[in-house]
C-alpha cells in the first residue's frame, strides 16, 4: 500500500482533488472530465494515471472508451484521509462550477436516447425484433412469474412484456418518460382481458411514480443503455421493491457497435458481468447473478444476458 506521505503528495494536487472530487459521486470517461474540469485531455489523462498508480480510482473499457469513478472501497487510512481532503475541497470555488458541469453532461448522455425515442416509438418493436430476435424478454420471465405478484416494468416503452406479464400476475405497473412509448403501450394492451391490471405512469427511472416496498418483482428490459447511470436506476429500483423482492435486468452484453450511439441513443456500449453486479450489489441487493443469454440465431445485434438479485 502506498505511504501515508505519498498518498498526501498525491492529493495536494488541486487538479486530482477536483477529479477525485467528481469521481467520487459519478462514473465518467476522459473526454467527460475534460468538459467538467475544462481542461485538456493530457493533462486529465496525466492525473488519472497518477490517481490510478495510487489507487484511488478504477477503470473500465466501455467500446471504444473508458469509464472512470473512484475506488468504492478504499482502506481505511485512505478513506480518512479522503474524507478530510474532500471536506475542503468541496468548499473551493471550482467545486461548484465542476457539478453543475456534471449535471450539462449527464444531460448530454440523456438527450441521445430521448432523441431516438421521440422520433422511433412506431418502428421501436420492429427494430428490436431485427437485432435481438423475436421475443429474447419472454426467455428470462420464467423465475420471477408468481400469481401474487405486482411486476413493476421499468421503462415498459410499448408494453410489450407488460402485455405479456399481465395474464400471469396479479398487477403490472409499466413506467416510462417517453409519452410516445406509453400511447403505444395503452393502445397494445386494450385487447387484454378484464382480468388483466395493468397500470402505466408516466415518469423517469431515477424517480419512480411508485411507493416504497409496493413491488414484488422490477424488470428492466434493454433500459440501462440508454440511462446515464444505471447504478442510481438500480438504486431506486431496489427502494420501490419489498425485502426480498427480486430485480431482473435484461441488456446487452459488451460489444464494438458504436453506431448504436448515433443510431439508437445508447449510452452505454453493454455492460459486463462485474460491473452490473457491483451497481447491484451497491444498490442494496444480494444474491446477485449474471448470465450470458444463448445467442439467437435470427438476430443482428449484441448478445444479451440476464442479471437477478434479491434486495436484502
Amino acid at each position: 500500500m502506498p505511504h501515508v506521505f505519498d498518498r498526501l503528495g498525491t492529493l495536494s494536487d488541486a487538479t486530482r482533488s477536483r477529479l477525485l472530487l467528481v469521481l467520487d459521486r459519478h462514473e465518467l470517461t476522459v473526454g467527460e472530465l475534460c468538459a467538467v474540469l475544462q481542461l485538456p485531455q493530457s493533462t486529465v489523462s496525466r492525473h488519472l494515471k497518477v490517481l490510478a498508480d495510487e489507487g484511488w480510482v478504477v477503470s473500465h473499457a466501455d467500446g471504444t472508451s473508458r469509464n472512470y469513478r473512484m475506488v468504492p472501497d478504499l482502506a481505511a487510512p485512505a478513506r480518512a484521509l479522503w474524507r478530510v481532503v474532500r471536506s475542503q475541497a468541496a468548499e473551493a470555488v471550482p467545486a461548484a462550477d465542476d457539478e453543475a458541469r456534471v449535471r450539462s453532461v449527464l444531460a448530454e448522455r440523456r438527450s441521445r436516447s430521448r432523441a431516438f425515442f421521440s422520433s422511433a416509438a412506431g418502428q421501436w418493436d420492429a427494430l428490436k425484433t431485427e437485432l435481438f430476435g423475436e421475443r429474447p424478454d419472454l426467455a428470462a420471465l420464467p423465475a420471477l412469474l408468481d400469481p401474487a405478484w405486482t411486476v413493476g416494468d421499468l421503462g415498459c416503452g410499448t408494453g410489450q412484456l407488460t402485455a405479456s406479464l399481465a395474464p400471469f400476475v396479479a398487477r403490472v405497473v409499466g413506467v416510462d418518460e417517453s409519452e410516445a412509448m406509453l400511447a403505444a403501450a395503452r393502445a397494445r394492451l386494450e385487447g387484454l382481458g378484464e382480468g388483466a391490471q395493468v397500470e402505466l405512469r408516466p415518469g423517469v427511472l431515477e424517480d419512480l411514480p411508485v411507493v416504497d416496498a409496493e413491488l414484488d418483482a422490477a424488470i428492466l428490459a434493454l433500459v440501462l443503455v440508454y440511462v446515464p447511470d444505471p447504478g442510481a436506476v438500480l438504486a431506486e429500483a431496489a427502494r420501490a421493491l419489498r425485502p426480498g423482492g427480486r430485480v431482473l435486468v435484461l441488456d446487452l452484453m459488451p460489444h464494438q457497435r458504436e453506431e448504436y450511439r448515433e443510431r439508437m441513443g445508447h449510452v452505454w456500449q453493454g455492460f459486463e458481468g462485474a460491473t452490473l453486479q457491483g451497481w447491484l450489489g451497491a444498490a442494496g441487493f444480494g444474491r446477485t447473478r449474471y448470465v450470458p443469454m444463448a445467442p439467437d440465431p435470427g438476430a443482428r445485434g449484441p448478445r444479451l444476458f440476464t442479471a437477478t438479485g434479491e434486495k436484502v
